[in-house]
């Protein structure tokens, strides 16, 4: 069993910056790939960031270029800096651990789940 805690999250203003961490606790032997999703009111979670073990990342196509993912495997944690935040980037964010990193990553290929951090970005 693996345990996902999230931090980071808060309010920004449009063009502002936020970065989030999940570390992660248990069944860490494994080694998972890592991944964030997030949710607006009334959407399912979508597909944001992905990393595997050795650090290839994977982005959707609407943060490619603004966020950047990263693992640190000694700490057991990961991370997303989110810089030119948007106004439509305000979400609930989850770190998920997955034995099925890939692009576009898929809610049944995961795992784990965070409890999720909330992210406003505020126009």
């Amino acid at each position: 069993q693996v345990q996902l805690v999230e931090s980071g999250g808060g309010l920004v203003q449009a063009g502002g910056s936020l970065s989030l961490s999940c570390a992660a606790s248990g069944g860490t032997s494994i080694r998972y790939g890592m991944a964030w999703f997030r949710r607006t009111p009334g959407k399912e979670r979508e597909f944001v960031a992905a990393i595997s073990w050795s650090g290839v990342t994977y982005y959707a196509d609407s943060v490619r270029g603004r966020f950047t993912i990263s693992r640190d495997n000694v700490k057991n944690t990961v991370y997303v800096q989110m810089d030119n935040l948007k106004p439509e980037d305000t979400a609930v964010y989850y770190c998920a651990a997955t034995r099925s990193v890939r692009n576009g990553l898929r809610i049944p290929e995961v795992d784990y789940w965070g409890q999720g951090t909330q992210v406003t970005v505020s126009s």
